[in-house]
């Protein structure tokens, strides 16, 4: 892919099945996808190749040692957004811009202190008035802020 529309990015992930579904949500929201090690599986995971199913093979995926080999490759124009449930903003107010990355942490800590702390005005959350749970599933909480980016710049896909 030559110009991602998004670029989602999966802070230090863990599950495979989580992973695995938000490739499958980058291709078909015209995203590439980051993944930042630590990873908490490997490629040849069978839980990842089953929830990518037959998507895998045309996931653009770049793989990144570190935060700072990550922010050494990014583009330095684009934004970052951050979504955490630490967030103040709600995510409908992200400006979502073509090529922004999006940003997301693990699934067991989230995104860590030192990213909260650098970066403390791009941080969206998806609310969760139920107050059910701590936090809603990755790969969902994905899927809910490319599709609200899309839906705001349904002009470049359309």
């Amino acid at each position: 892919m030559s110009q991602a529309l998004y670029n989602i990015v999966l802070f230090e992930p863990e599950i495979p099945q989580n992973t695995g579904n938000i490739g499958r949500i980058a291709v078909n929201a015209l995203s590439r996808l980051h993944l930042i090690k630590p990873l908490g599986f490997s490629f040849d995971d069978k839980h990842l190749k089953r929830a990518g199913m037959d998507y895998w093979q045309h996931v653009d995926c770049v793989i990144h040692e570190s935060w700072e080999d990550f922010l050494a490759y990014k583009e330095p124009a684009a934004p970052l957004y951050f979504f955490s449930t630490k967030g103040k903003a709600q995510y409908w107010d992200c400006p979502f811009e073509p090529g922004a990355y999006l940003v997301f942490g693990k699934e067991s800590a989230g995104l860590p202190e030192f990213i909260h702390n650098e970066y403390p005005g791009n941080f969206y959350t998806i609310p969760m008035p139920g107050n059910f749970s701590r936090s809603l599933n990755l790969a969902n909480s994905v899927g809910i802020a490319v599709y609200e980016g899309l839906r705001k710049n349904r002009s470049n896909w359309e």
